[in-house]
């Protein structure tokens, strides 16, 4: 489990990390420059949360004000920094462990976004049912296509024996808007998120039988 700097600095995005994701991000704000420096030097992790409504203009702190986060994020732990020039940096990160915000969110002089927040348990280990067979298969079969073309789409270890990680990978591939990926994301039972993604997958036609 995690430990949760007090307050927890925050990423706004608009896109929905799930736990055991891959994210790029290219900094070069200076208050996001600053948190990466902080998140090394300190061996802390950040909180990346969904842009659920966007205001603002040119990144000013008057349209910071209007920024809408939503509640339940995830942990970032930097895996690796790249230079790409001077005041540029390229970040690769995995998603580690789900959180929710308690509180309106704040920000330091610097902009940069921070809450207080408490952990969300891990998806318990849950084996996908035999009505998820080919649901599971059809995952596998995706990984290997992407495999082909010299695409790493998700990190080892491939758990497709895990409803929790076979319903995330699916949720990052999907089709479907934020705040249905938010709500998807934010569901304490894996079996439950596994399900209604099988659902959407065989009203597409993407999985039969």
């Amino acid at each position: 489990m995690s430990t949760l700097p007090n307050p927890l600095p925050l990423f706004p995005l608009r896109t929905v990390l799930f736990p055991g994701a891959l994210l790029g991000l290219k900094v070069f704000e200076t208050r996001y420059l600053d948190l990466m420096s902080e998140c090394l030097r300190q061996g802390t992790p950040f909180g990346v949360v969904c842009l659920s409504q966007v205001e603002e203009s040119g990144g000013s702190r008057a349209g910071d004000a209007l920024t809408q986060l939503e509640d339940v994020g995830v942990l970032v732990r930097i895996d690796e920094i790249d230079a790409e020039q001077a005041g540029i940096l390229n970040v690769r990160c995995t998603g580690t462990q789900r959180f929710k915000r308690v509180g309106a969110p704040g920000q330091r002089d610097n902009g940069l976004w921070h809450s207080q927040a408490e952990l969300i348990a891990d998806d318990p280990l849950r084996t996908p049912g035999p009505a998820m067979a080919n649901t599971v298969a059809a995952l596998a079969e995706a990984i290997s296509k992407l495999k082909e073309h010299d695409k790493e789409p998700f990190a080892p270890p491939y758990r497709l024996d895990d409803a929790g990680w076979v319903a995330n990978r699916w949720c990052e591939l999907l089709p479907v808007s934020l705040a249905a990926k938010q709500k998807l994301m934010a569901l304490d039972d894996p079996v439950i998120r596994l399900s209604l993604v099988d659902g959407f997958l065989r009203d597409k036609k993407v999985v039969v039988g």
